[in-house]
């Protein structure tokens, strides 16, 4: 019997009894797995050892730059790792269970699209899909990748005067700099949060933004462009960096397809650019899986575990701390 539990992390039980826990704050599992470095998925206590991208064990050693961290690797006789499209460094997850053989996908967070240098997930066949569904409802719908870059582009071109450009510290930030180099205004400049971010990833990946560091005696001209973290966009420095240059605040989310987003940011412009997938894109995935059963997590979970069960799939929303979510 092989088990699904959502307790800290998603945990998956193999026939064998051993545990591969995913994204815990506290990995405790026979294998432990990152899938990426966002603060909601990095480990707070690590473990001795983890499974992740060589990126994504560098950027949790670039943020948690004080604390201990665990060996990591990237290969394990049952466990192999695939990008997921999300972020620099993001993997997705295939277990395959060495008693019964059945495989489990465990996406993390995920995007389908190709996107500023990085691949999309391209989900292998599965017998059980574990996929997050932050954007699971069928409202949230984006236009494609294409088409959203270049409205962005033609946007820094045509606004007069700087910009503030808000996006979270690793991987918008990084794709919104990619998008200030196609455009005619002069490099970008980041906060020290986003540079060390920039700079973990230009020396693993061979990259180079581009970027310059701001500074409190830094003077924004007509053509600037500062890249800010996206929980900054009401704070009074922001506000000062307004009043003394008129800049223009942008904020860029999937969550921009509701016109509250605008609203609650305090941005003057909005535009939808996501590392997630939207919900076409994840019922795609769970086409291309084709799974036996189709567990859910973050964002709509309920919603989407219905839509999948409306498709014929067995399917159910994971809830933290029951004892077991199902056998397969």
């Amino acid at each position: 019997m092989t088990a699904v539990r959502l307790r800290d992390g998603v945990e998956l039980v193999m026939d064998s009894g051993d545990r591969v826990v995913c994204d815990a704050n506290d990995p405790d599992g026979d294998v432990n797995v990152l899938s990426h470095a966002h603060g909601d998925h990095l480990y707070r206590n690590a473990p001795d050892e983890v499974i992740c991208s060589a990126l994504t064990a560098a950027l949790a050693r670039a943020r948690r730059e004080d604390e201990p961290h665990p060996r990591t690797v990237e290969d394990h006789p049952f466990v192999d790792l695939s990008p997921a499209g999300h972020i620099p460094g993001s993997r997705a997850t295939l277990v395959t269970d060495p008693e019964s053989g059945r495989r489990i996908l465990y996406t993390g967070d995920c995007s389908t699209r190709e996107r500023f240098g990085m691949d999309g997930l391209a989900p292998p066949d599965a017998d059980v899909l574990v996929v997050e569904t932050t954007y699971g409802r069928p409202e949230y719908e984006f236009a494609p990748q294409a088409e959203l870059e270049r409205e962005i582009v033609d946007f820094l071109d045509d606004t007069e005067g700087p910009l503030l450009l808000f996006g979270y510290t690793l991987g918008r930030a990084q794709g919104l700099q990619l998008l200030v180099e196609r455009s005619s205004r002069t490099r970008p400049y980041v906060t020290e949060a986003t540079e060390r971010v920039n700079e973990t990833i230009e020396s693993v990946e061979r990259v180079d933004y581009g970027a310059r560091r701001y500074r409190e005696d830094t003077e924004l001209g007509e053509d600037d462009v500062l890249v800010l973290p996206s929980q900054t966009s009401k704070l009074t420095f922001v506000d000062h960096i307004v009043e003394e240059t008129g800049a223009t605040k942008v904020g860029f989310s999937g969550w921009a397809t509701n016109s509250s987003f605008k609203f609650r940011g305090g941005y003057d412009e909005t535009f939808v650019l996501s590392d997630h997938c939207d919900f076409s894109e994840l019922v795609e995935v769970v086409e291309q899986v084709d799974p036996e059963t189709v567990y859910t997590q973050h964002g709509f979970a309920e919603e989407f575990a219905d839509h999948c069960v409306s498709l014929g799939y067995e399917a159910q929303a994971l809830k933290r701390n029951q004892t077991s979510l199902g056998d397969f």
